[in-house]
């Protein structure tokens, strides 16, 4: 659930700490002080006057500044925080409510524990599977982060690992190669570990900012940002979705040879094989650096081979970067812009039939889901409550077994050839509903961003398309757009877009404009376009209770322009704030958007649903 959603439904006092720790970083901020002060002009008493969509474009801003906070919060070394942050980061653990958080912690320190004590044997156990450079390497790792955090104790001093300290830890940890999973059990087989208060992990992990709690929902609550930035700290390159979409496109023998490599028992199936590879923070980089290699494999044929596992596997074609490390980091900006996307690359509707129909022919799809993205709710197979957990499409169907992917494609009529999982996304896909969800980015002329989500159109379409969906969205909203009448009143020389029927000789004219660059700014283009309009309708002695312009969005000049023009009842609709508009009203009581919300010069989103939903 993106940050902004998860603040409204919140109350200032549950907002306190995370607007704390913003406020200080703002406050030591030189480099990005001008971008927050004119955000935050907008309010009278600074930032907790701020509306919440501010508050997340600010978040952003200092999102590096916040990441350099929390590790700083690592030096506590008696804090938990790799632990926790290991809970809250896995796919479907950004909701939860406090007995499910609960439970969740008390199984990961008992794991914890017996993990510890499964190393410690294997370490000492001549017979077991661990090589001897691989226990050398634990006993360099532990021996040094002993010294770095007993020598305190030895001056007399707080037991503590020091931030000069832990920047070598952290170092040695790399050049060994050791995951995140076998750093936490060696940490732990020194430092200890015990169950603490869950009120108090709640409390402590609220104070430092990476979650909200909520105690009118009895919910914890992680921002789609917070758990990007928090995998960031635990040096998690990709979310586990996309690791594990990598990972299945690997031969067996090398998945054998990871779990070799970091301790993993290669007795286990392929795919808890592959799961355990995931929670053992193996790092993605090194993964694709050496991990998936035969020995002795030179660099053209490993580029060669990163290539094909990305165009052939992952379907990703022209992989940018000449060296193997800028191929990686390409691929690992993909799989960040895919998690951002908030397209879910089918329809809503769409990816409601999907999950409909899984359910009937897997019947065991709903406790799949349940187990392994830990999910408290009894029924979870429902598009909104899975896209708040930024759980999608394909997410589900990588998940699925080969065999059951053949059936449920037999058994509703999907094409047989070619890739399994593409084919039945593009079976479920609802184009208008898909459209729709494009809006702004067809406004935007964003042909490449709507190739990727999967919607085939011409960039010449573009114009005629995005008036299309306008006219979609005003009838959407209970509004008579009538095509007739317009019809009747255009000329040659002047064709309105779109023009709605409010009866009694009443009307709302709307302009619909596309463009590439940042900021509509053709006012008086624009301007006379629209004064032609309004003279066509009161020629036929019609009353104009509103002109509205319908564009991507506005530069500050044009907003400026249309607020001295006296001549025209005109205001300014971006593209995002009409669909929020249209996304609200069908939750709202009303049968007809009430047009007398649509008097500001550029038309306030927020105002106008909180309305709405009253």
């Amino acid at each position: 659930m993106k940050l902004e959603k998860i603040l409204d439904r919140l109350s200032s006092i549950e907002k306190n700490s995370f607007i704390k720790i913003i406020d200080n970083i703002i406050s030591s901020s030189k480099e990005k002080r001008k971008e927050i002060e004119k955000i935050l002009a907008q309010a009278d008493k600074g930032l907790k006057s701020v509306d919440n969509q501010n508050i997340s474009k600010i978040f952003e801003l200092v999102e590096e500044e916040f990441t350099e906070y929390v590790r700083c919060e690592f030096q506590e070394v008696n804090s938990q925080l790799d632990i926790l942050i290991d809970i809250i980061i896995r796919d479907g653990n950004c909701l939860m409510r406090q007995d499910w958080f609960s439970r969740l912690y008390e199984a990961e320190i008992k794991s914890l524990n017996a993990k510890i004590k499964t190393l410690a044997a294997d370490a000492k156990d001549d017979k077991s599977d661990l090589s001897p450079e691989r226990k050398r390497d634990y006993r360099i790792y532990q021996a040094c982060l002993s010294t770095a955090f007993f020598n305190d104790l030895e001056n007399n001093r707080e037991a503590k690992i020091t931030s000069d300290e832990l920047s070598i830890i952290l170092t040695l940890s790399k050049e060994l190669g050791l995951s995140q999973e076998e750093i936490k059990l060696i940490n732990y087989s020194i430092l200890g570990v015990k169950k603490m208060d869950i009120q108090e992990v709640i409390n402590n992990l609220k104070n430092i900012g990476v979650i909200f709690y909520s105690k009118k929902e009895n919910t914890i609550f992680v921002a789609d940002e917070m758990v990007r930035l928090l995998r960031k700290v635990r040096n998690k390159e990709v979310a586990d979705k996309f690791y594990r979409r990598t990972l299945k496109l690997l031969r067996e023998p090398i998945i054998n040879s990871i779990a070799k490599n970091h301790n993993i028992d290669r007795k286990l199936s392929t795919s808890r094989k592959i799961e355990d590879i995931i929670s053992a923070g193996v790092s993605f980089t090194d993964l694709l650096v050496n991990d998936i290699y035969k020995d002795g494999t030179n660099l053209t044929e490993r580029k060669k081979t990163l290539n094909e596992l990305c165009e052939k596997g992952l379907q990703i074609p022209n992989l940018r970067g000449s060296t193997l490390q800028e191929k990686i980091d390409s691929l690992i900006q993909y799989f960040e812009a895919v998690e951002k996307d908030e397209k879910v690359g089918i329809s809503v509707d769409g990816y409601d039939k999907l999950l409909k129909d899984l359910h009937q022919s897997i019947p065991s799809m709903n406790k799949t889901m349940k187990q392994h993205f830990e999910l408290q709710d009894e029924f979870v197979l429902d598009a909104e409550f899975l896209l708040d957990y930024n759980i999608k499409p394909r997410d589900i169907l990588d998940l699925i077994e080969k065999t059951d992917l053949d059936k449920f494609k037999k058994e509703h009529g999907v094409k047989q050839r070619g890739d399994d999982i593409l084919n039945i996304l593009e079976h479920y896909k609802d184009v208008e509903n898909l459209y729709l969800e494009n809006y702004e980015h067809v406004g935007y002329r964003n042909y490449n961003q709507l190739k990727e989500n999967g919607i085939q159109i011409r960039e010449s379409e573009l114009g005629v398309k995005f008036e299309e969906l306008t006219k979609v969205i005003f009838q959407g909203l209970g509004f008579h757009v009538d095509e007739k009448f317009r019809q009747e009143l255009n000329t040659t020389k002047d064709l309105m877009d779109i023009l709605i029927n409010l009866g009694n000789d009443e009307v709302i004219i709307v302009e619909c404009k596309t463009s590439k660059e940042s900021g509509y700014n053709k006012f008086s283009t624009v301007s006379r376009q629209l004064k032609s309009y309004q003279n066509i309708a009161l020629k036929n002695n019609l009353r104009i209770v509103k002109i509205l312009l319908v564009a991507p969005e506005f530069s500050d000049d044009f907003v400026t322009d249309c607020e001295m023009d006296v001549d025209m009842n005109l205001s300014l609709l971006t593209a995002s704030t009409l669909l929020a508009i249209y996304e609200a009203f069908k939750n709202s009581k009303y049968m007809t958007f009430p047009h007398v919300l649509f008097r500001d010069v550029v038309i306030n989103q927020e105002r106008i649903v909180k309305a709405l939903s009253k």
